[in-house]
């Protein structure tokens, strides 16, 4: 579904990605795991057309996709849901996840209804708070609302971006246990860069260890968290 081949970023003179490259077959989750600072926000901002890279190529199905704008990848299923949820606070909870659809092709109102029952069936907790101000919900509820959004978007291939972050366990679980359920019912392909990444590496098919802005390790999920030199890298020590 997704090939990305010998992709280099920079921010003026600093390097931000070297050589990356990584491949997402359809209905599989990759997770992209790393210290902090080296290249993870980077990379999915790439892959979704916010940043350009200096170097390689990103092919999307059969279509190289590299110069395409970011809501032209979104059009074609490559949809991004961002860190830091960036909803609209004073919009309501629907109002945020009816905007997933804007740039998506032209749909009838029973569909767009269907779409968004759909989101609050895998999202229970915001079907009692559909009139609610998106500002005024907890963490947990506002990343919900920001996955269901780019769900709206009708991915098939959905990038996320520290979907756990400053969040409780039990909400962390309840989030990537919906992850896996796309998987499984939407044959969805899933991009997740995790600061957690037991908890990522658990629900992944594959991973991909980066450090200083190159992916130095991969393997599946089960492989790189039972790996010491994982656990070496990511946390600077084999423990």
């Amino acid at each position: 579904m997704l090939d990305v081949s010998g992709l280099s970023v920079r921010y003026g003179a600093v390097t931000a990605l070297m050589d990356v490259s990584l491949s997402v077959k359809r209905g599989e989750i990759i997770a992209v795991v790393g210290s902090n600072g080296v290249g993870k926000t980077t990379l999915l901002r790439t892959l979704a057309g916010i940043l350009r890279p200096a170097s390689g190529t990103i092919s999307f199905g059969s279509d190289d996709i590299t110069r395409l704008k970011s809501h032209e990848r979104v059009r074609r299923g490559l949809v991004l849901v961002p860190e830091g949820r960036r909803l609209f606070t004073d919009l309501t909870v629907d109002d945020n996840i009816r905007l997933g659809a804007f740039r998506r092709k032209p749909a009838s109102a029973t569909e767009l209804r269907d779409d968004m029952e759909r989101c609050y069936e895998l999202f229970p907790d915001l079907k009692r708070r559909t009139k609610q101000l998106a500002g005024t919900l907890s963490g947990g509820q506002q990343q919900m609302v920001a996955v269901a959004r780019g769900l709206m978007s009708k991915p098939s291939l959905l990038l996320l971006d520290e979907p756990s972050l400053g969040l409780a366990p039990l909400v962390i679980r309840q989030i990537f246990n919906t992850l896996v359920r796309l998987r499984e019912e939407l044959g969805l392909s899933i991009v997740l860069v995790e600061q957690d990444a037991n908890a990522a590496l658990n629900i992944a098919d594959r991973g991909f260890v980066m450090q200083r802005a190159r992916i130095v390790m991969t393997g599946t999920g089960k492989e790189l968290r039972d790996d010491p030199l994982t656990r070496e890298i990511y946390f600077g020590r084999a423990s």
